[in-house]
């Protein structure tokens, strides 16, 4: 009884490498924050974020409801979500960009 050899396959040598997914941090509108203080928060806790970005954001917020005021890896997303609810925004909850 004569047996072929077993072959086995070949591996893939591609390794597909998937990026993190980006997390939105989206700020909400309510009846108790003034514009002053949530463009305050958003300069001091944002980095990078210039008084008039705040400010567009802030009416963007008052306006339509809410707004993404940043975009980005989870653990940082996690920082700032945690910082502006904090200072008393009003807050989505994290969600994947």
């Amino acid at each position: 009884m004569t047996s072929s050899p077993t072959i086995a396959p070949n591996k893939s040598s591609q390794v597909t490498r998937k990026p993190y997914p980006n997390y939105k941090v989206i700020v909400l509108n309510d009846d108790f924050n003034t514009f002053q203080h949530v463009s305050d928060c958003l300069m001091k806790y944002i980095p990078g974020m210039t008084s008039d970005r705040a400010w567009e954001l802030t009416n963007q917020v008052h306006y339509e409801g809410q707004a993404t005021v940043w975009v980005g890896p989870q653990e940082q997303a996690e920082l700032y979500h945690m910082q502006l609810g904090r200072a008393g925004l009003t807050m989505a909850p994290l969600e994947q960009a």
